[in-house]
């Protein structure tokens, strides 16, 4: 695990995207094709808005997958994921190999399965990742299971995750926020070759303390990507800053 810590989100994203492009360049070189996961939410703006601006990638070489979405949210909510990237990041660049959303409105189990079948036969070469605020990775909240094999599940949505995505104004009230959802798995994200790491705020400080510094435990669901052998943490000063002073230096 490494960790680049930036003085703002705007240079974070620039130096998180810029890896991320020249990583799927590498997997087009190399296998003639790359298949990536990138994440949403608010922390993703600048890692997505960079991607984007990436010369030399031949987008009709790269597969999609996302992690999560809500359970019975309509791709036209504004808190959709699939809405999320198809606006901010399908439409803004060349047409893709492949990009395989997850909906929401149909059996939620039986998407798992698709998804599954799916990401199966796609090994991930780039994960674009976040930490929420209570430590999830996707919508993975503590406890989380480290142990199912299953690409994807349905998760329950514990009450510090929904407030977060009240805050973030995707939601006006909490009531109106999902109580489940489907995400991609832990083990599943383990699985990529390269994992980005992408936190900036200072709202995610405690959880970035807890996923670098904290005993790997499904109690601090991102702490496990210190086991993974290429993963990199992109910070601001601000996420940073309750870091010991050996992580920063």
């Amino acid at each position: 695990m490494k960790i680049v810590i930036s003085n703002t989100d705007k240079e974070l994203g620039e130096l998180a995207g810029k890896k991320a492009a020249d990583l799927i360049r590498q997997a087009i070189s190399e296998k003639g094709m790359a298949n990536i996961i990138l994440a949403t939410g608010t922390s993703q703006f600048e890692t997505i808005n960079q991607l984007i601006l990436e010369q030399n990638i031949d987008w009709s070489k790269v597969t999609m997958f996302h992690l999560d979405e809500y359970i019975g949210m309509k791709a036209t909510h504004p808190a959709s994921f699939r809405k999320y990237l198809t606006e901010r990041f399908l439409n803004k660049v060349p047409a893709l190999k492949s990009s395989f959303l997850i909906s929401g409105e149909t059996d939620a189990l039986e998407e798992t399965k698709r998804l599954g079948k799916l990401i199966n036969e796609h090994p991930i070469d780039v994960a674009l990742v976040g930490v929420g605020e209570n430590g999830h990775l996707a919508f993975n909240d503590p406890p989380a299971d480290f142990e199912t094999e299953v690409p994807y599940l349905v998760v329950d949505l514990d009450e510090p995750c929904r407030k977060q995505q009240m805050r973030e104004g995707w939601f006006a009230t909490l009531e109106e926020v999902p109580k489940q959802a489907i995400s991609m798995s832990v083990k599943q994200i383990m699985k990529s070759t390269s994992i980005i790491c992408s936190v900036p705020d200072q709202r995610k400080a405690t959880a970035v303390k807890d996923s670098i510094e904290q005993k790997i435990s499904n109690l601090f669901p991102a702490s496990v990507l210190q086991e993974h052998p290429d993963c990199i943490f992109y910070l601001d000063k601000s996420s940073a800053s309750l870091l010991s002073l050996e992580n920063v230096s």
